[in-house]
């Protein structure tokens, strides 16, 4: 059984709000270019921008709009309404805006999206940034996003190294997961073996049935096992993780790290060393590039981009 770490050299393409990237697009004519948090690493992805209320024929500035209804969801089933401040009915515009830039991901071959939050179009746990009110999620274009299996990462966590770090592991995974063979007992144990450690800090509790159903599969039973264990995967990888959880499993992985190469990293602190956040995502990312180097999977961390494979990964037929 292959046990070093899963190199992937194919960027993935994520599709962001252009006001997330920088673009003057919002209502009052700002935006934020929030990738700039990620430094260098925005560079490992290809980025595609819209803005579904500017492909709605909206300029900037404009007034702004909220949703009538439930929420964006009933806006699609003809039960909601989008209007603008001025109490225009801007529905059918917002609707062909949403599915233009939909679209636009779809011919873009886009797997995840980073949307902000707070916004009656895009939004997706939240639709109003007013006094922090929780508003009517999802947005009219937040809900194609849901509906069409989008890995969803909210823009405001990419200023949280930690917390992008959290997110950027899990897409890595996600984007594997979702095409990686799994037609025979061989692949489905291999893809467990590599995936099970960040399910098990994820939802340790279905991780370990999983593990048992594993244990009493049947040749018969792999194409439907495989294709239902693959869905439920995506749908774990999809959680946020917590700091403690985090935490815990970057001692346990630099343990097994240190057992596999014999070699210390002397940046790696104890588990009661205090620190920051932003301390805590460089160790990890340090344990990340030392694992890679030496061939050892770091379980949390169990696929990794890099622009070419290692000498030690051999190449597939």
């Amino acid at each position: 059984m292959n046990k070093e770490p899963i190199i992937i050299t194919d960027k993935i393409v994520i599709g962001i709000s252009a006001c997330c990237m920088g673009s003057p697009v919002r209502y009052n004519g700002k935006g934020w270019n929030l990738l700039q948090n990620i430094g260098r690493e925005k560079n490992d992805f290809v980025w595609l921008p819209v803005c579904p209320e500017c492909m709605s024929g909206m300029g900037v500035l404009r007034s702004p709009i909220h949703i009538q209804g439930e929420d964006g969801a009933s806006v699609w089933k003809g039960e909601g309404r989008v209007r603008s401040r001025k109490g225009q009915d801007v529905t059918e515009d917002i609707k062909m805006g949403a599915m233009a830039c939909l679209d636009a991901l779809n011919r873009g071959n886009v797997v995840a999206y980073v949307y902000m939050d707070g916004s009656p179009s895009c939004g997706v746990y939240r639709t109003t940034l007013k006094n922090q009110r929780r508003g009517k999620p999802p947005g009219v274009f937040g809900s194609l996003l849901k509906d069409n299996g989008f890995f969803l990462i909210p823009a405001n966590d990419l200023q949280s190294p930690l917390k992008w770090w959290d997110w950027r592991r899990r897409l890595l995974a996600f984007y594997w997961i979702k095409t990686v063979p799994m037609t025979t007992k061989k692949e489905v144990y291999e893809v467990w073996h590599h995936i099970k450690f960040i399910c098990q800090e994820l939802e340790e509790k279905w991780a370990r049935e999983v593990g048992r159903q594993l244990a009493k599969l049947e040749d018969k039973d792999i194409e439907h096992f495989s294709e239902r264990l693959r869905s439920e995967i995506l749908m774990v990888l999809r959680q946020p993780s917590q700091p403690n959880k985090i935490v815990n499993r970057l001692w346990k992985h630099y343990a097994h790290y240190r057992k596999k190469s014999g070699k210390a990293i002397e940046d790696i602190n104890s588990p009661d060393f205090k620190r920051n956040m932003t301390t805590i995502a460089k160790e990890l990312i340090l344990l990340e590039r030392t694992s890679v180097e030496e061939g050892v999977l770091m379980g949390t961390t169990p696929v990794i981009y890099r622009t070419h494979k290692p000498d030690y990964v051999e190449e597939e037929d």
